[in-house]
C-alpha cells in the first residue's frame, strides 16, 4: 500500500514525498483507519516501526482551524529528548499547513516556555510533570482537547509517571479519543487500559518481543570490565563497518567511565548522555550524533527510549539489561524501516540468567562468535566488580559486666533535705499555748 491510497490531504502527501516516504509501515497502515473511526485505539509495536507518524498522521488529518488557542491535539512522552523529535515530526508533516504545535517539559524555567502557550496551539507536546504544571496554574486550558496520545506509556508507567497521568485525564473533556503506544504490554498497562480507556481497540503489529529481521544479532562472552574496554576498541580502530554505535550501559556511573576510557582513546568523536548530564549538553550530544559529528554516543536507557536516530550502523550492548523488554528497546534503534543493522551483545558470566530470558522473549538464540584473538584480557577487576565484604547477620556480643552491687552512699548530714514548713494554725498554736479558733461553737 502507498500513502497515496490512504485518505490523505493534499499538504501532508506533500509532506510525506519532501521527506521520502512513500509506503506504509504495517502499525501506520493498520492504525490509521482506527484513529480516523475516533475509536479508543491501544497500538503495540516494536521500537523502529513509525508509532509517531501512525498517530501523528491522521490526527493532523482530522485537524480543523479554529480561532482558539488552546490545543486540539495533546501528545504525552517520558523524556524532553522525545518531546523535542515529536515536536520536530509534527512540524515536518504541517510544512504546508497552518498548524501552531510546541513542547513543554521540565528542567527548563517554566517562565520561558510559558509564552510558547500564550501565544496560541493547535498541537501540544509534553511531559507529564510539565503539563500538569501549566494546567494547575491556569496558563493552560485542556477544554478543548479532542485526541490525548501517550506515548511510550511502559517507560511512562516504569518512571512513576502513573499519578500525574490520571491526574491530567482529570483535567480533560470526557467526550475526546484516547490512544495509546507502546513496545511493550505489561499487566500493568492491561489495568491502566481498563480503567481510563472505553472499549479501546488493539493494535498489534508484531508480537512483542519479536525481534526485527533486518537486525543481525551477536553475542561475545568477555570476563570482565577491563577487556570490555579493549574489545570496544579493537571493533572500532578494525571494523570500519562501526561508523555510527550506540553503545548501552545500564548506570549513569558506568557510562561516565565507559565514555572517559574510550573518549581518552578516541577523543572528540565519543558522546555521552544520562539524566545527571545538563539539558543543553544532552540535546548538543543527541545533534552532534544525528549529525554524524560523533562516531560513539553512550547512553542509558531512561534517556535513549523512544528517540529516533539516523542510520545508526550498530548497537553496542556494554552490559546486557536485567530486563528483556529493554534488549528489544535497545536493539530497536538500529535496522528501523527498511534499513539493516547490527546488535553487539558484551556476555559475562553473571548476564547468564538475562540473557536465557531475552531469548525466551524472542523465541530464539542470540548467535554467539569468538572473540578476536587480538583482544587483551585483563585479569585486572574493575572497581565495580571488586567483591564487597558483607558483614550479614552476624551478631556481636556485649560482654558481662563485673556486678558490684547498688550504687548507694548515705549523704551528708548538711546536704540532707528536711521539710521545715510549720502550717499556720500550728505555728499560732505554739505561740500561744491554745488551739486557734475563729468562732467554733462548742458542742
Amino acid at each position: 500500500m502507498q500513502f497515496s491510497e490512504l485518505n490523505l490531504n493534499t499538504p501532508l502527501i506533500n509532506a510525506l514525498n519532501d521527506l521520502d516516504i512513500t509506503r506504509p509501515t504495517t502499525i501506520q497502515e493498520k492504525a490509521y483507519p482506527v484513529i480516523m473511526s475516533g475509536r479508543d485505539m491501544v497500538g503495540i509495536a516494536q521500537t523502529g516501526t513509525g508509532k509517531t507518524i501512525a498517530y501523528l498522521l491522521p490526527c493532523l488529518r482530522q485537524w480543523k482551524f479554529t480561532p482558539e488557542k488552546h490545543p486540539q491535539i495533546l501528545i504525552v512522552v517520558p523524556t524532553r529528548e522525545l518531546v523535542v523529535q515529536v515536536v520536530e515530526q509534527v512540524q515536518k508533516l504541517t510544512t504546508y499547513m497552518t498548524i501552531r504545535v510546541a513542547g513543554v517539559y521540565g528542567g527548563e524555567n517554566m517562565i520561558r516556555q510559558a509564552p510558547l502557550i500564550f501565544d496560541g496551539l493547535d498541537v501540544l507536546v509534553a511531559t507529564p510533570g510539565r503539563l500538569l504544571d501549566f494546567a494547575l496554574n491556569g496558563t493552560l486550558k485542556l477544554k478543548l482537547v479532542k485526541r490525548f496520545i501517550i506515548d511510550e506509556v511502559d517507560e511512562m508507567l516504569n518512571l512513576g509517571f502513573r499519578p500525574q497521568l490520571i491526574r491530567v485525564m482529570d483535567l480533560l473533556p470526557k467526550k475526546r479519543q484516547n490512544l495509546m503506544f507502546s513496545a511493550t504490554m505489561t499487566p500493568e498497562i492491561q489495568n491502566f487500559i481498563a480503567d481510563y480507556f472505553i472499549d479501546p481497540l488493539h493494535i498489534e503489529a508484531a508480537r512483542t518481543g519479536t525481534p526485527l529481521e533486518n537486525i543481525k544479532q551477536t553475542g561475545i562472552k568477555v570476563p570482565n570490565f577491563n577487556t570490555k574496554i579493549n574489545l570496544l576498541e579493537f571493533l572500532l580502530k578494525n571494523e570500519p563497518g562501526f561508523s555510527k554505535v550506540l553503545l548501552f550501559v545500564s548506570t549513569k556511573k558506568l557510562a561516565d567511565d565507559v565514555y572517559n576510557r574510550i573518549s581518552a582513546i578516541f577523543p572528540d568523536i565519543v558522546g555521552v548522555i544520562h539524566s545527571n548530564k545538563s539539558q543543553n549538553n544532552r540535546f548538543e550530544a543527541l545533534k552532534s550524533f544525528n549529525d554524524n559529528k560523533l562516531r560513539v554516543l553512550i547512553a542509558t536507557d531512561i534517556v535513549a527510549r523512544g528517540l529516533d536516530f539516523d542510520d545508526i550502523t550498530h548497537v553496542v550492548n556494554f552490559d546486557i539489561p536485567d530486563e528483556p523488554e529493554n534488549y528489544m528497546h535497545r536493539i530497536g534503534r538500529t535496522g528501523r524501516v527498511d534499513k539493516k543493522g547490527v546488535a553487539v551483545s558484551f556476555i559475562t558470566k553473571d548476564d547468564t540468567e538475562y540473557r536465557e530470558s531475552i531469548q525466551q522473549l524472542m523465541g530464539k538464540k542470540i548467535p554467539m562468535m569468538r572473540m578476536p584473538e587480538d583482544v587483551v584480557v585483563s585479569t585486572e577487576l574493575a572497581d565495580c566488580e571488586i567483591p564487597q565484604i558483607q558483614n550479614g547477620n552476624s551478631v556481636a556480643f556485649i560482654a558481662k559486666r563485673e556486678i558490684h552491687g547498688p550504687a548507694f552512699h548515705e549523704k551528708k548530714d548538711k546536704n540532707k533535705k528536711v521539710n521545715m514548713k510549720v502550717r499556720r494554725k500550728d505555728a499560732l498554736k505554739q505561740k500561744s499555748k491554745k488551739p486557734k479558733t475563729r468562732g467554733q461553737k462548742k458542742k
